[in-house]
């Protein structure tokens, strides 16, 4: 049986500053990318996002950032790697104190913005977060880009390496995301949407921007929060997999589902 993960980011909300649906998410995805603060998060939305993920099984991962909330993490900040590593660290333990709170854990680290493109494509920086998350808990998995350095160094550490695509945002042919500066590269049909997450799942490709087919083999399916008429996206995705058979769980429970 074909299985995927379904995952969001969530807890993005600050003070009164709201964004996103995270309860209406959190009944439809498998997994939440919970913020940690850095780009997005207020001590007491992350504790809801946490209590909330429990209550509806859902996988905790903290989506840690460079420390940007002026920017929501989507601009780089010239951090050593040391510097890096640090951060990272403090925010999974800012973030697993409400998980365990609400009687969990964070199961898996996935960077947000800026950080995540980074980690993508520089070895330094990629080794900088998977070391912390080493430190912090070596059963930590660690979601990213299929082929990234984040993944490679991931794997070298002996943790998780969870390759993921998205079904709201578009490709570029080598694989890489169109920025968001880029017209149409945020999807927001919700038929594509779908249609992409099934393709994505049974298939493993995705189409690019210029028509082109790209193999993108994921463990996990991503749609972000903010994008407009993100819950009605998110449902749309669930009900094109569940009539195309494929399963949906935690990327963490995947071993006890597949035949």
């Amino acid at each position: 049986m074909v299985a995927i993960d379904v995952n969001s980011d969530l807890g993005e909300s600050y003070g009164v500053w709201q964004l996103g649906d995270d309860n209406a998410m959190l009944e439809v995805v498998t997994s939440a990318n919970v913020a940690c603060g850095f780009h997005a998060g207020d001590p007491s939305v992350l504790r809801a996002a946490c209590v909330r993920a429990v209550e509806c099984e859902v996988a905790i991962g903290a989506q840690v950032s460079y420390p940007d909330l002026m920017g929501f993490g989507r601009r780089h900040l010239d951090m050593t790697p040391s510097e890096l590593r640090d951060a990272v660290l403090y925010q999974l333990g800012a973030l697993d104190a409400f998980a365990q709170v609400g009687g969990a854990e964070i199961e898996y680290v996935k960077p947000h913005g800026a950080l995540y493109h980074a980690t993508a494509n520089d070895p330094a920086l990629a080794r900088a977060l998977v070391d912390a998350a080493a430190e912090y808990d070596s059963s930590l998995a660690i979601l990213g880009l299929p082929g990234s350095e984040l993944l490679i160094a991931a794997d070298r550490a002996g943790l998780d390496a969870v390759p993921e695509a998205f079904a709201d945002r578009a490709y570029h042919p080598d694989g890489g995301l169109v920025s968001r500066r880029e017209a149409g590269s945020v999807l927001v049909d919700a038929d594509e949407v779908a249609a992409r997450a099934v393709r994505i799942a049974v298939h493993n490709e995705v189409v690019a921007i210029d028509g082109s087919v790209v193999q993108v083999r994921a463990r996990s399916i991503c749609v972000h929060s903010d994008t407009p008429g993100a819950v009605a996206l998110a449902r749309a995705i669930r009900s094109a997999l569940d009539a195309a058979g494929v399963g949906v769980y935690r990327f963490s429970d995947e071993s006890r589902h597949r035949a």
